[in-house]
């Protein structure tokens, strides 16, 4: 662990990589069926790195893969609390959700009320057979009774830390996962 500019690095770039390939090794060991297995991203962090977990599974597979993206904001239970106007963000689901077997990825698994606001969203699309959690990050401090089913690192924090995947895709110069405390 590094820090940087009052953040403490937890992760970098060949780690994040390491945790994907991992996920798809042990995906592709849990889910035989590779015609029903599809890959849903939460926006946008759990999004883009759906995306990369595809690729992986496609390189190991020599098959495409379903892959799907999931904006959750008028899922929410805060919506109302919020000050300023939700920014809702585009949601692709382009194949059946009935009977799938979904690996549902997000970046930070925190209090689960966003993994909470997902499984209503997904269910909206039909009725899975499984939905399994992955995460690169399990923070602990849960609210709801969640537990992911893939988890690149479990960190110990406390409500006033925040824990950030910083992406490429979303204009940084390199992948890392960062803790620091909130303002």
């Amino acid at each position: 662990m590094t820090k940087a500019s009052g953040q403490q690095i937890i992760m970098n770039a060949k780690e994040l990589d390491r945790i994907l390939s991992r996920f798809a090794y042990e995906i592709l060991e849990r889910f035989t069926n590779r015609e029903t297995l599809a890959v849903v991203g939460i926006q946008t962090g759990g999004a883009h790195l759906a995306r990369r977990l595809v690729q992986k599974l496609e390189v190991l597979e020599k098959r495409s893969f379903d892959l799907g993206i999931l904006d959750i904001t008028l899922y929410r239970d805060d919506l109302a609390l919020e000050k300023n106007q939700p920014i809702v963000r585009k949601t692709d689901i382009p194949f059946k959700v009935t009977q799938k077997e979904i690996v549902l990825v997000d970046d930070v698994l925190y209090t689960g009320r966003t993994v909470r606001a997902a499984l209503d969203a997904l269910i909206d699309f039909g009725r899975p057979r499984v939905i399994a959690l992955a995460v690169v990050v399990d923070r602990g401090l849960r609210e709801f009774p969640i537990r992911p089913d893939f988890i690149g690192k479990t960190i110990q924090t406390v409500p006033e830390e925040t824990v950030r995947v910083k992406l490429v895709e979303e204009g940084e110069a390199s992948d890392r996962v960062v803790i620091m405390r909130r303002d």
